[in-house]
């Protein structure tokens, strides 16, 4: 019960916190376990896509290469108003401008529970790399684009289907296990069972 009152109030408190008035496109929130919030989206800007990042090697791949192997992708404002979606040019409309669905991470290097994702994801971005991409955003070096979705905690990873609104959901599962499956099913929820 005190679970369930801590979940509540947390959700309560994404919900106040991420809403912003400069645009409204209404992205769903959701928590680590499906639960449903809501939040308004921010609108300014973001930076220029660079590399992907290796699981625990700290070596950045060539993004083209990464894009065709799988793999995370770093996301610099540039890129993402380029790669998902411009929003100083349709700030109140989510037009989303990827070939295939996405998620994208809003993390920082000092952030434990981010740590923990971080290998986990890449894993799961290079068994699903011909169906979704996987996106970073360092919220410490993006700081427009977090706030531009309202990022508050972390980690938060956003769903983006190829049509229709993303979905955010905060957190990861108690154990690593739990944390690709909570990945694998959410992608499968989406992103692919609405794109097929």
């Amino acid at each position: 019960m005190k679970k369930l009152a801590f979940l509540i109030m947390i959700a309560a408190l994404v919900a106040v916190f991420c809403g912003d008035s400069r645009a409204n496109s209404g992205i769903e929130m959701k928590d680590g376990r499906g639960t449903e919030m809501t939040a308004e989206m921010a609108a300014p800007a973001a930076s220029e896509g660079q590399t992907a990042e290796s699981a625990g090697a700290g070596e950045p791949a060539p993004y083209a290469a990464a894009a065709s192997q799988g793999g995370t992708k770093m996301l610099t404002k540039a890129e993402f108003l380029k790669s998902v979606w411009n929003y100083e040019k349709n700030p109140k409309e989510w037009i989303f401008l990827g070939d295939k669905p996405a998620i994208i991470d809003f993390y920082a290097d000092w952030c434990g529970p981010c740590r923990t994702a971080s290998p986990i994801l890449e894993e799961v971005s290079h068994e699903f790399a011909d169906k979704i991409n996987v996106y970073k955003i360092d919220t410490q070096k993006e700081k427009e684009l977090a706030a531009v979705f309202g990022v508050r905690s972390i980690p938060l990873f956003l769903y983006i289907p190829k049509s229709g609104k993303p979905t955010m959901m905060a957190g990861i599962a108690r154990t690593k296990e739990d944390t690709k499956k909570m990945f694998i099913d959410n992608i499968n929820k989406f992103l692919l069972s609405t794109n097929q």
